[in-house]
């Protein structure tokens, strides 16, 4: 099978030659298996799915009435400054231009990145020199409500803004979605059907549940959801969704939405028992990740490592919807050795 069989067949519930893999990484942990292999660090661990995009060419510039001292600014205008941790460098918002918009008059006179400001020639070229592997277009960031616009106007004003149906929060929230929504739409429409994956991101839980109570899913996000997964499926490729943390009580309702990949699926909470998810979902859903990065990966041996990855293909890959992948970016901290057995596992085990 070509990589584009074996994930199309694994996202059919059907079962592959192998399991699909996928690889989310930190900076850090990149350049270590790029000095390793001294080459193509995808195709060294044989990641069956690549990514292509549109270029944002737009000015990049501080939102108004920042100090504009940041590292770097987004589309949005928010500002962010790189910050040391033990281990490795994130960048954090450090200049949040929401955060002083209290106002619809505010709202409307904000510089918003415009879609046309993308570069979506090339898409479809770019798509099918990828014809062997599935082809995905977006990616976590999108639409990503909550850290998204938290990361402009602050994480407690957001939540906020959702449990108050607050105006002037709302409409920023669809100011993001609106814009990410067109952008996707011309990203699809680009790649004239060389796309096989639309890939999207809400956090919708943490390690103990839902973020939100079902009311507020249903009403708030479900609406603002929706559309994304029904524009893949227009343009006859599957949607993926991220979400982090605990997610099985919101899997029916993914499942009545339409989506087809759930990722990147965390192991440790309790509601997300390996085994028990794939016999409530397993036909339905196709799950991706579940190789812990809180526990196994940073601090376990090269044989738990191993250990779980053929756990993972045994009761998850069974009769296919699984992709093998870690449950998050690989943080810099984990061994060199554990990531090389992870993908080495999952290459050669075959049940």
């Amino acid at each position: 099978m070509t990589s584009k069989q074996r994930v199309l067949t694994a996202c059919r519930h059907e079962q592959p030659d192998r399991v699909p893999l996928q690889v989310y990484l930190t900076p850090e942990i990149h350049r270590q298996l790029r000095e390793h292999f001294g080459g193509d660090v995808l195709e060294a661990l044989g990641i069956d799915l690549r990514g292509v995009g549109a270029s944002y060419c737009g000015e990049l510039r501080p939102g108004p009435g920042l100090p504009g001292e940041a590292d770097y600014y987004d589309i949005w205008g928010i500002g962010y400054s790189m910050t040391q941790y033990q281990g490795g460098t994130y960048p954090e918002a450090t200049e949040l231009p929401f955060a002083a918009i209290d106002t619809m008059d505010q709202v409307e006179a904000y510089p918003w990145p415009s879609v046309d400001d993308y570069d979506y020639s090339g898409v479809r070229e770019r798509a099918q020199a990828l014809g062997e592997y599935a082809v995905i277009f977006g990616g976590a960031g999108i639409p990503d409500i909550v850290n998204g616009v938290s990361r402009g106007r602050g994480m407690e004003r957001v939540l906020i803004d959702i449990m108050t149906n607050d105006p002037v929060g709302i409409a920023i929230i669809d100011q993001r979605v609106e814009h990410y929504y067109e952008h996707c739409r011309r990203g699809l429409e680009a790649g004239g059907g060389a796309i096989d994956i639309l890939a999207l991101g809400e956090d919708c839980g943490d390690q103990r549940g839902r973020l939100f109570p079902p009311a507020v899913f249903d009403e708030f996000f479900v609406p603002r959801i929706q559309p994304f997964i029904d524009l893949a499926h227009e343009f006859g490729a599957l949607a993926m969704l991220h979400s982090c943390g605990d997610t099985h009580d919101i899997m029916p309702t993914f499942v009545g939405m339409g989506l087809d990949i759930l990722d990147a699926m965390q192991p440790e909470p309790a509601g997300m028992d390996p085994p028990t998810i794939k016999r409530l979902y397993g036909d339905r859903l196709t799950f991706c990740g579940l190789v812990s990065t809180q526990q196994t990966l940073p601090h376990g041996s090269v044989e738990d490592v191993r250990r779980e990855v053929r756990e993972r293909i045994d009761v998850m890959g069974a009769g296919g919807g699984y992709i093998c992948a870690p449950a998050h970016c690989i943080q810099p901290d984990t061994p060199l050795e554990n990531v090389l057995a992870m993908y080495d596992e999952a290459l050669n085990y075959r049940p």
